[in-house]
C-alpha cells in the first residue's frame, strides 16, 4: 500500500508520519487490495482535520473527520475508513458464494 501525506498549514514530521504509518496499518489488515491513500492534515484555526481517499481496487473510498487534537482526528479517521473497508469487503463476500 502506498500512502502519500500532506499537510495544510502544519508542519509533518516524523512522528505524525509514523502514527499514520500505523493507523493505516491496521486498515491494511481488514482489506488486502488496497492500492494507494491520499491522506491530507491540515489546522483551521482550533480545528485539526483530517481527509483520506482510499483507492482499493474497484472502489474508492472517502473519510474525514475533526477534532481539537490532530491524533484524536487520526483515530475517527482510520475508524471511519475501516467500517467501510469492513462494509465493502462483507457485501464482496455476500455476493460470491
Amino acid at each position: 500500500m502506498q500512502i502519500n501525506i500532506s499537510g495544510h498549514h502544519v508542519e509533518l514530521t516524523s512522528s505524525i508520519k509514523d502514527y499514520v504509518n500505523t493507523k493505516f496499518d491496521r486498515l491494511e489488515r481488514h482489506h488486502d487490495r488496497i492500492t494507494s491513500t491520499n491522506v491530507i492534515l491540515s489546522v483551521d484555526k482550533l480545528r485539526q482535520k483530517a481527509e483520506a481517499n482510499i483507492h482499493v481496487s474497484g472502489k474508492d473510498f472517502y473519510a474525514d473527520s475533526e477534532s481539537e487534537d490532530l491524533y484524536a482526528a487520526i483515530d475517527l479517521l482510520t475508524d471511519k475508513l475501516d467500517r467501510q473497508l469492513i462494509k465493502h469487503k462483507e457485501k464482496t463476500r455476500n455476493h460470491h458464494r
